[in-house]
């Protein structure tokens, strides 16, 4: 896997994570040194501990992130439970605006007409979407004596709406001159959970192929047809297990899995391939849209065609309260999304397959976990 950092990641400070104090004179918060062991050893440096038991659920994307950041905070500080249950995005909501879990993951941010109830939960503040993890989504494949397979989006569209059933269908002909595609029927799988991957393909084709996806955006897949298996294990070892499936997950999963991971026509002067430092290079594009100044909701450009940037990407939020998190949880969920928006916490990505926030954005994000009360 691709180490270096390009543009913006170039610019992350290798610095220690913020050490986050907590709320008045709680005297269970420490800062302890780099923990030790696994992919996390050294990338652990000066966690502000808080002990005590958290939970968290939603994106099964950033599953892979969260076990390596709990491993290592852990690790860190004695007596810290932090509980993630990859249940998917639109699940993980609901469970945060029942009030059962401390903070939630997804793939996207609150819509408009789930913040109020958000807030409500927050009873003192405002549900505020904290960006933690930039998810590369790879169109995997499992086809036989294929390799470097090239699709655009309208070929991935027209594949996912069951308008392309072969593959050797014209249009994958065209993108793949001199490759031997079998005429085996395409197998396409999608998430059956509502699931922020899901969005973000979504939202990538309605942007990318207006022509040619037509069923719109939302966290539940809306294209007839096709195969469905829940979470992103789910849909990844269903077309393991299937000669001539394709489906969209995120990189990390495509790659424990072995399966080809088509690169994308975008346009550009070349297909561009998948990796960290392409994803980085749309993310760093990406504005900042927020409705308060540490409610951080982002606008990626999913059209881009600039030269090596891979756009079909999704960004993981951290949903939380502003304000209002009960007082017994309140250093431990300022002390673990410390350590994660911390430089250290983002520099262990990319040997998982994500790629770090770029910095001027990591930078907001600690300023807001920084403010949680």
């Amino acid at each position: 896997m691709m180490n270096t950092r390009t543009g913006a990641l170039a610019g992350l400070v290798l610095t220690s994570a913020l050490a986050l104090s907590a709320c008045g004179s709680d005297n269970n918060t420490t800062t302890t040194p780099a923990a030790s062991g696994g992919a996390s050893a050294g990338a652990a440096s000066n966690i502000t501990c808080a002990k005590g038991s958290i939970t968290a659920a939603g994106s099964s994307a950033q599953k892979n992130a969260m076990d390596e950041w709990i491993k290592a905070y852990q690790s860190a500080c004695s007596g810290a439970t932090i509980n993630y249950q990859p249940v998917g995005s639109g699940a993980g909501v609901q469970q945060f605006i029942a009030g059962t879990v401390d903070f939630a993951g997804s793939d996207s941010a609150l819509k408009p007409a789930e913040h109020p109830q958000a807030d409500a939960r927050c009873k003192t503040g405002k549900a505020i979407d904290l960006p933690m993890v930039t998810g590369p989504i790879a169109i995997a494949y499992n086809l036989s004596g294929v390799t470097g397979l090239v699709l655009d989006a309208p070929t991935i569209a027209k594949m996912f709406s069951g308008k392309i059933t072969t593959w050797n269908d014209p249009a994958i002909a065209a993108l793949n001159s001199g490759a031997k595609l079998p005429s085996a029927k395409i197998q396409a799988f999608h998430r059956s959970d509502e699931s922020g991957t899901t969005d973000n393909v979504q939202k990538y084709l309605t942007a990318a192929a207006p022509k040619d996806w037509t069923f719109g955006v939302g966290k539940k897949f809306n294209a007839p047809g096709g195969q469905s298996a829940k979470g992103s294990d789910g849909v990844t070892q269903a077309v393991k297990s299937t000669e001539g499936a394709v489906t969209y997950t995120e990189l990390s999963f495509a790659k424990n899995a072995s399966l080809g991971i088509a690169k994308l026509d975008t346009g550009a002067a070349s297909p561009v391939e998948l990796t960290t430092d392409s994803a980085a290079k749309a993310v760093e594009a990406a504005t900042v849209a927020s409705s308060g100044a540490n409610d951080l909701t982002l606008k990626l450009d999913y059209a881009t065609k600039a030269e090596g940037a891979y756009p079909l990407i999704l960004v993981t939020y951290e949903i939380a309260c502003e304000t209002g998190t009960p007082a017994d949880k309140l250093a431990l969920v300022k002390g673990f999304l410390g350590y994660t928006s911390g430089a250290d916490g983002q520099k262990i990505l990319t040997d998982l397959g994500y790629a770090p926030l770029p910095e001027t954005i990591r930078s907001k994000v600690a300023t807001a976990v920084q403010a949680l009360a």
